[in-house]
């Protein structure tokens, strides 16, 4: 019935993207095909204050766990909120782990490279003196509130939920990576 104009018309109208449920996500992905949607349309308000957003993550952090700020060779003299605030050290290290986490998060649609690239960088904290596992699990509270303080009316109870999904799926795996690379270094079979 019709012409072929019509029936390409109708054809077309049947595989738009936006009537068809997305794309399944990679099942070792924490997150559903939508919620990485949602977490990459709201981590552009992040990005766009990646500088401010990981000053906030760095004061909190130390506000929560003082005992971390001697980790940090160049700002461990920084003991007021003033002092971290307003260090171009501390302000250069927050927006590098910023961009760690933004990698992280963009990574998400591959997982092969997202566990290479985060396990990777975990791997990397055993050269720190005095660095331990469970120090990556203390940025989850810090980042969220972070996160929530940049986006503003934005950080909605979905949003909150999602970034909490990712953030402990990306800490977990810097945690995989260190106790990895950490137990090559013992072993004397490390390849970094």
């Amino acid at each position: 019935m019709g012409c072929k104009l019509s029936q390409l018309a109708a054809s077309e109208f049947t595989n738009d993207p936006l009537s068809r449920p997305p794309p399944t996500a990679d099942p070792r992905s924490p997150l559903s095909a939508k919620q990485q949607y949602c977490m990459l349309a709201s981590w552009k308000g992040i990005f766009r204050q990646i500088e401010k957003t990981g000053i906030i993550l760095f004061v909190k952090l130390f506000q929560e766990n003082e005992e971390l700020l001697h980790l940090f060779e160049d700002f461990r003299h920084l003991q007021t909120v003033e002092a971290q605030v307003s260090s171009t050290e501390l302000a250069e290290h927050a927006t590098k782990v910023m961009h760690t986490l933004d990698e992280g998060i963009k990574g998400l649609g591959d997982m092969d490279s997202f566990f290479a690239y985060v396990q990777h960088v975990g791997s990397t904290h055993t050269q720190v003196p005095g660095f331990v596992a469970d120090n990556f699990m203390k940025i989850e509270k810090p980042f969220l509130d972070a996160a929530k303080t940049t986006l503003g009316d934005r950080y909605t109870p979905n949003i909150e939920n999602i970034y909490k999904i990712t953030i402990r799926f990306i800490l977990e795996n810097l945690v995989k990576g260190f106790e990895e690379a950490k137990k090559e270094k013992e072993n004397g079979t490390s390849h970094t």
